[in-house]
């Protein structure tokens, strides 16, 4: 069994809203948390006092250990306010850690800031039965979103930039924009240039001015078509002005 202390709850009647809550009750230290449940501290990475990620490889000491029960919380009747799967998820482990003395663990999804700033609100939990801190945990959590979306835009920003140079330019000035020329250095195909190379079949001993008009042209071109790629940038809030946004209407990008 964990060596678990138990937090105290607080509770109020009537039930104040889920900020008041979360307030009103003191975070347990991530690193104390970790410890009672038997993980060593290279184990997992810290993101501030009260949040960690866990290493993905699950330690060789917890093979031993008997397997647990998996119980899935699922519902299939929405509404505008959600179904309450997150509410009875933390109830569940509050019922079987708290007063069962089980080893429990709630696993639930990293919020979206989309519906935590619309009508739904957080998707911690509610009442009493919350994820705490409920404002950090609907906020960003650890970044992951934040990063997933940057290198979802950046992918985006990346085929734009591609099919503009590739509208407005000719073969030749692209190529030499691709493989540039340097006045005191012999001028090469890079390693992932190399490897286009082998895809198209040239080979990859080639010196860059020794390619044919043609060559230049097919290695220089991904010929992109917008009207079968489709790859949207995305945001994690709801701004219904970007969906109406346009690109590519400028007179010289066309």
């Amino acid at each position: 069994m964990w060596k678990l202390k138990k937090s105290s709850l607080n509770r109020v009647i009537p039930v104040p809203s889920d900020i008041e809550i979360t307030s009103a009750h003191k975070c347990k230290p991530i690193r104390q948390l970790c410890s009672e449940i038997g993980l060593d501290e290279h184990e997992y990475e810290l993101y501030g006092h009260y949040k960690a990620k866990i290493d993905r490889i699950i330690p060789d000491k917890f093979d031993q250990e008997k397997m647990g029960k998996y119980v899935i919380v699922a519902g299939m009747t929405p509404t505008p306010l959600g179904e309450g799967k997150s509410t009875t998820t933390i109830g569940l482990a509050q019922a079987l850690s708290g007063h069962l003395n089980r080893n429990t663990i709630a696993c639930i999804r990293q919020p979206s800031q989309g519906p935590t700033f619309g009508i739904k609100g957080g998707a911690a939990g509610g009442g009493y039965s919350q994820v705490i801190p409920m404002d950090e945990f609907n906020l960003h959590l650890t970044g992951d979103i934040h990063a997933i979306s940057a290198a979802n835009n950046l992918v985006a920003a990346a085929i734009d930039a591609r099919y503009f140079h590739e509208s407005t330019q000719k073969d030749s000035a692209l190529y030499d924009r691709l493989v540039p020329k340097h006045p005191n250095k012999p001028r090469k195909f890079s390693k992932i240039q190399l490897r286009r190379l082998e895809k198209l079949g040239i080979p990859t001993e080639i010196h860059p001015d020794q390619l044919t008009e043609e060559q230049k042209s097919e290695f220089s071109r991904l010929n992109i078509d917008i009207d079968t790629i489709i790859w949207n940038r995305v945001v994690d809030c709801n701004d219904r002005y970007l969906r109406s946004i346009t690109i590519g209407q400028a007179p010289t990008e066309k």
